[in-house]
């Protein structure tokens, strides 16, 4: 599954991810120019980002559609927190 990921470019990705949020708007009943209201982002920037025409979308537009949508907290799936790694824990062991 993961490793299907590492075969796409960065443009298809880019494209899956505006197919995604195109069916998030549209579930969550919204158009593409309330986003655009919401977002301050225009209505071509939203619509070429969800028909896979422009993957050049920046990190703080795609942070402004989640942000319309309410789905900004989604963005700490991209880099969560790192569990504690083996040698933290044994120099914590090691200190008790």
């Amino acid at each position: 599954m993961y490793s299907d990921l590492y075969e796409k470019s960065g443009s298809e990705l880019i494209r899956e991810l505006g197919k995604k949020f195109s069916t998030y708007r549209k579930r969550m009943g919204f158009t593409q120019k309330e986003i655009s209201e919401k977002s301050g982002l225009s209505v071509f920037t939203i619509s070429s980002f969800e028909n896979g025409s422009s993957t050049g979308i920046t990190l703080i537009s795609f942070t402004k559609l989640l942000r319309a949508i309410s789905f900004l907290e989604e963005i700490e799936k991209l880099l969560p927190p790192l569990p504690v790694s083996p040698r933290e824990l044994y120099k914590k062991q090691i200190k008790k």
